[in-house]
């Protein structure tokens, strides 16, 4: 696919590309800011290469990505297109059909990808399939079947596990993505994207959302707490760049190697940036915090969804179901009467 950029040219800024023979090709904007151009440059590109008619997936799965150019979902969908395409990327969505699905399913599982990975590559063909019905592309998606969701991973850390994990060594801003992640109770993505104007010390309030056109993925405003807030007032001191967590002065686009590193050290075995997410909602419940409170603390769109993963946790979970069925009460009252 060719990757629209925003250069220079003639004193403004332009687009550019690279054809199939790889000559690059330039367009002057109208724009006079980066963020305006962006938008704009995809109005131009699609101009010069109009989408064809009985396009292909690969089409329009390229289309996609020019469409998200910039978000944080298109570098998850190229690193799956890579997986996917091969498979599917000739066909015209009309042409997919129950048993593709299930050969590339089949495929995958040979190669030692688990369900949960499988699912969540078809569920991103399926996320380009509709968003080309729903923009006109195609007439109607199709249906795409995937594996059956395997169930949410259990794993979660104990209190003395956390506590080791916050003891062992490690660089400062794996440390730094550590607690926010355990504080807040956010995902690893909304952890290393959080800019200092999100981050309010004086009130006391972290806000982890972003445009809703980025992220599909629910994310909330938390509290910070007494322990997170000393920590982000020695990063504040010492920040290079606008983001949180940052990294010889930039951004940082992955701290799975370092969580790893950590748990090693820490001799916490079986750890991913998830589980520190997992972890905060599995102490919350096991606390006695509502389920809605949970709920938006994990900024999940719909309280069912915190329920089905975390209700069991409650010290409450179905108690009084428990107790309805204590029928040895009934022995004792009957036993007492006689």
């Amino acid at each position: 696919m060719p990757e629209i950029n925003i250069g220079r040219l003639r004193g403004g800024l332009c687009v550019y590309w690279y054809d199939s023979t790889g000559k690059r090709i330039r367009r002057q904007l109208e724009a006079r800011t980066r963020k305006d151009a962006e938008a704009e440059a995809i109005d131009v590109y699609r101009k010069e290469n109009p989408t064809p008619a009985g396009q292909t997936v690969q089409q329009i799965w390229d289309d996609y990505l020019i469409e998200r150019q910039g978000r944080s979902v298109a570098t998850t969908m190229r690193y799956t297109g890579k997986a996917i395409l091969p498979h599917f990327g000739a066909l015209r969505p009309d042409q997919i059909d129950t048993l593709h699905c299930r050969d590339y399913t089949s495929m995958r599982r040979q190669a030692g990808r688990k369900d949960g990975s499988i699912w969540t590559e078809l569920g991103h063909l399926r996320t380009t399939m509709q968003w080309a019905e729903k923009t006109g592309r195609i007439e109607r998606a199709p249906a795409i079947e995937r594996p059956q969701k395997p169930a949410p991973k259990d794993r979660y850390m104990t209190r003395a596990e956390i506590a080791k994990i916050l003891a062992a060594p490690c660089e400062p801003h794996i440390r730094l993505a550590a607690l926010l992640m355990l504080s807040t109770a956010g995902r690893v993505s909304a952890i290393l994207e959080l800019t200092w104007d999100r981050v309010d010390l004086d009130r006391g309030l972290i806000d982890l959302r972003i445009s809703e056109s980025t992220t599909r993925k629910g994310r909330a405003v938390v509290p910070i707490n007494a322990g997170l807030r000393a920590a982000l007032q020695e990063a504040r001191e010492a920040a290079l760049s606008d983001h949180v967590v940052e990294w010889a002065g930039g951004p940082v686009k992955s701290i799975r190697k370092g969580i790893v590193s950590l748990a090693a050290r820490a001799g916490v075995p079986n750890i991913s940036p998830h589980v520190f997410r997992h972890t905060s909602a599995v102490h919350m419940a096991e606390a006695g915090v509502p389920m809605s409170e949970i709920s938006q603390y994990l900024g999940h769109s719909n309280v069912a969804i915190t329920e089905r993963v975390y209700a069991r946790f409650s010290p409450d979970y179905l108690r009084k179901a428990a107790d309805v069925v204590d029928f040895t009460m009934i022995r004792s009252v009957l036993g007492s009467k006689n």
